[in-house]
């Protein structure tokens, strides 16, 4: 069992940065992929990052190549999700999520537990 909380969403201007953090609580949290989604209005769902578990390996949607970052820490249990050159389109609810397995996947459905979100709203 992991149960999720994400943090440092806000309120930032186009072309600004933010970082967001999931802290994770559950011992076995250093053998789950994890990854970050996040979901505007009247949208899906969309994959945005995703780390295998020793960090070796990260994916990333076109969209936000080159300018996220994600990052993991196992022993502070937490996965960091660095955002520049933020973009209007930008915009949305962010989710925090782990798949129990080794191999990371782009689709939402395949993911075992979720935190509750943080709103990131980037204005033109």
């Amino acid at each position: 069992q992991v149960q999720l909380v994400e943090s440092g969403g806000g309120l930032v201007q186009a072309g600004g940065s933010l970082r967001l953090s999931c802290a994770a609580s559950g011992r076995t949290f250093s053998s789950y992929v994890m990854g970050w989604f996040r979901q505007a209005p009247g949208k899906e769902r969309e994959f945005v990052a995703a780390i295998t578990w020793s960090g070796g390996n990260t994916y990333y949607a076109a969209s936000v190549k080159g300018r996220f970052t994600i990052s993991r820490d196992n022993a502070k249990n937490t996965v960091y999700l660095q955002m520049n050159s933020l973009k209007p389109e930008d915009t949305a609810v962010y989710y925090c999520a782990a798949r129990a397995a080794a191999f990371y996947s782009s689709d939402y459905k395949n993911y075992d537990y979720w935190g509750q979100g943080t709103q990131v709203t980037v204005s033109s």
